[in-house]
């Protein structure tokens, strides 16, 4: 399965928005649970916290959906 570009439009994105803004997950709330549950990779590392700053070029992984920030 390949990566999918989702652009942002400033310089970085918290890690919760991003999930959001890819359809990946519905709330802020069901991010919270993923992430706290260590079911998302940032750049291939488990990520717990939803605050995490992503910039251009980082991975995000969750189930199936491989994400790139663009």
């Amino acid at each position: 399965m390949g990566v999918t570009d989702i652009p942002i439009r400033d310089d970085m994105i918290r890690l919760g928005q991003f999930l959001k803004l890819a359809g990946v997950i519905e709330t802020g709330g069901e991010a919270k649970l993923r992430i706290a549950d260590g079911d998302v990779t940032v750049n291939g590392e488990v990520e717990l916290r939803r605050g995490r700053q992503l910039h251009r070029g980082d991975t995000v992984a969750i189930d199936t959906h491989r994400l790139r920030v663009a």
